[in-house]
Order: C-alpha cells, then sequence, then structure tokens
C-alpha cells in the first residue's frame, strides 16, 4: 500500500510548481500569449515565432511608452486592437488580423442568451486585460 501511494503523492508534488505558475498567468497575459505573442514575442519585442514571415516587422511593444513622452497610449493601443485604427500587419479597420474576436459587435461573443450589452462588455473587458498587460511589458 505505501509503494502504491508513493508515485501519486511524487507525482503530486512534483506539477504543484506547475499549478502555481499557471495561476500567475493574469487575463490579459493569456490574451497576448494567445492572440500576440506569435508576432511580437512573449516578451513583446516583435520577436515571435511567425515574425520572420511578415512583410513588415511586428513593432516593439515594450517602447511604447518611452515613444510617447513616458506616457503609455491607452487609447491608441485599445483602437488598435479593437480594429478602429488601421496598424500596418492588422491590415484595414475593417479586417484586423484577428478577425472578430476582440470586435466589440462579435455577435455570439459568449452565447445566444447573452445581450449585444453583456456581449459588448465581455469584448472590452479582455480589451483592458490586454492592453494591462502590455502596459506591463514596457521599458525605460
Amino acid at each position: 500500500m505505501r509503494g502504491f501511494l508513493a508515485a501519486p503523492v511524487a507525482v503530486a508534488l512534483a506539477t504543484l510548481p506547475l499549478c502555481t505558475a499557471a495561476q500567475d498567468v493574469s487575463i490579459g497575459g493569456a490574451e497576448f500569449m494567445n492572440s500576440c505573442a506569435q508576432c511580437h514575442g512573449p516578451g513583446g519585442k516583435g520577436d515571435g515565432v511567425i515574425a520572420g514571415f511578415l512583410t513588415k516587422s511586428a513593432p516593439d511593444l515594450t517602447a511604447l511608452q518611452s515613444s510617447n513622452g513616458g506616457v503609455f497610449p491607452v487609447s491608441r493601443v485599445y483602437a488598435i486592437i479593437d480594429g478602429s485604427e488601421a496598424a500596418g500587419a492588422h491590415g484595414s479597420s475593417q479586417m484586423p488580423a484577428w478577425g472578430m474576436r476582440y470586435n466589440a459587435k462579435a455577435p455570439r461573443a459568449l452565447g445566444w442568451e447573452y445581450s449585444t450589452a453583456d456581449q459588448e462588455a465581455y469584448v472590452r473587458g479582455r480589451i483592458l486585460a490586454l492592453i494591462e498587460h502590455i502596459a506591463t511589458l514596457q521599458e525605460e
């Protein structure tokens, strides 16, 4: 019986650091890894795994604040993410690279049982969480 319990206990103890690390990821951090890191890289430097395949290099997101007089440009970043402002590789304002993922008018973002206001609030919350994460990447 003792040997029977030793293996599961060892596995549980070995995976404990992984569980703790997963809890440390913010909503914005998860959004960034799912939607941005492929081009901008996990640290936002523009060195993502597909950056070499882009016709125009992905911008270094760690310099947004320093290139804006020391103030993080929340409104501009929001406009780029939601597609209301065209930004290079993201295409026109009608068709950003992520399609409807961050469009507040995306139908059925949560499901048919939610109102349009619920869907818009959900998408806006995801955008703001993503912006908050990008703000943490800023370098002096």
